[in-house]
């Protein structure tokens, strides 16, 4: 059972009458049998709480940040009319902020043997699966007074997939990757690349590219085109170690590390190249291999969507071990991992041989803008010491970084907003080099 304010307004107005009118016990017993008699009333008339019949449809997956419609449908078989207050409870973490209390309460009419719908907008802010708790159903009787309360369990789940915020990056660098391919009026050549098609000699162009038989036989000067190679492997690695658990801004490391691999994926794709996942620590996490080209990227998304950092030491032999197994030929390796210095030297140092020796390796860090910041504050003696810490800090990344370029590694260090677009350009650098 469950009483409203408006019983409690109505039992005020009646001590207030009993103290002005009749003073005495016989007004306040009854006062209190009348105020009894219509809650009474108004239980029995409410319509029951759990023969109703309730279900679920609407998304199942959205972008984390987006808005999701999960619909839930009321039906009241009783002969009494529901007049309920129904609240949908899911975790904090599945409404956009400051609006989970008037997203999840509704109010609602069914008459006898009919149906209504209602519609919970989510606006899940973690990624992974978000899951409905129970339903709360107070049905309350005519007078307002009273009503019956229940829980249904409607089970449903909503997955929100990671936001993929840096696809605004994706026009730019798929322009780029049409002139690579020769598709606009700029042609690269270079060593390792794949001949693509000749064309009439025009002033300005490279006179290595003229190919004299053919320029023979047409008795005009034509040169060659040429484009990147296509149906290379990549192996993006993800490092899901304690490492990857640091928060940069408002979100962890592994965050950003996801947004640039997906990047990646959604570029390479489009280039033609094959493109696997490994997600790795102490054990691997999670693998995408062989997928083709239009499923690739659903199966990354789904695949990073419950990935979350293990407060663990990363074990590098074993990640090396695991990526050595998925890339048995030359491949380009993307490791998403920390420059700290301490893991890198100890850890990744001792194994770059055997992934540099035979595979193109590109180590991709998250770095934090706060360090700039904190290198330049000045004034007290808090803020010194904060920017001698923030200095070393640097200086430390910057060591470790040209250890690894030494061993013949590729290092990107960028903020979370950079590191993505960087990623992708150093790719199609690497493509039109013809170093894949």
């Amino acid at each position: 059972m469950a009483l409203t304010g408006r019983t409690a307004l109505l039992a005020a107005l009646g001590a207030l009458a009993v103290g002005l009118v009749a003073p005495s016990w016989a007004g306040i017993g009854t006062v209190t049998l009348l105020l009894l008699l219509a809650v009474a009333a108004d239980l029995v008339l409410a319509a029951p709480v759990r023969s109703l019949q309730l279900t679920r449809d609407g998304d199942t997956r959205v972008r984390t940040g987006e808005s999701a419609e999960v619909r839930l449908s009321v039906t009241n078989p009783s002969g009494r009319p529901l007049r309920a207050l129904v609240r949908d409870a899911w975790a904090p973490s599945a409404w956009h902020p400051g609006t989970s209390w008037a997203n999840s309460r509704h109010t609602v009419t069914v008459p006898p043997g009919e149906r209504r719908r209602l519609t919970t907008v989510l606006g899940p802010t973690r990624r992974g699966d978000h899951r409905a708790h129970r339903v709360t159903v107070r049905s309350l009787g005519p007078l307002g007074l009273a009503g019956r309360q229940g829980a249904h369990q409607v089970p449903w789940t909503v997955r929100a997939l990671p936001p993929f915020a840096s696809r605004k990056h994706l026009p730019s660098r798929l322009a780029r990757l049409r002139e690579l391919d020769g598709r606009t009026s700029v042609l690269t050549r270079g060593q390792g690349t794949e001949f693509d098609s000749l064309r009439e000699y025009l002033p300005g162009d490279d006179v290595r590219s003229i190919d004299w038989r053919a320029s023979a036989r047409r008795n005009t000067v034509a040169v060659r085109t040429w484009r990147p190679e296509r149906d290379r492997h990549i192996l993006i690695v993800l490092d899901t170690g304690r490492g990857s658990a640091g928060r940069v801004g408002d979100a962890p490391r592994l965050d950003a590390a996801l947004d640039a691999a997906l990047l990646l994926t959604a570029l390479a794709t489009k280039a033609g190249d094959r493109v696997d996942l490994l997600a790795h620590d102490r054990v691997r996490r999670a693998a995408v291999v062989g997928r083709s080209a239009a499923e690739v990227l659903p199966a990354f998304t789904d695949a990073m969507t419950t990935l979350e950092p293990a407060l663990v030491e990363t074990d590098l032999r074993a990640l090396t071990a695991a990526a050595l197994r998925m890339s048995p030929h030359r491949s380009l390796i993307v490791l998403l991992t920390g420059l700290d210095a301490g893991a890198t030297e100890d850890g990744l140092l001792p194994q770059l041989p055997l992934l540099t020796k035979r595979h193109e390796v590109v180590l991709a860090s998250v770095a934090d803008p706060r360090l700039d910041e904190l290198a330049t504050a000045r004034g007290t003696l808090d803020a010194v010491y904060g920017a001698a810490a923030a200095e070393q800090t640097r200086a430390d990344r910057r060591r470790t970084a040209e250890g690894l370029n030494r061993h013949g590694v590729t290092v990107l260090d960028a903020p979370p907003a950079a590191l993505p677009p960087a990623l992708a350009d150093t790719y199609l650098a690497l493509k039109a080099a013809g170093r894949l």
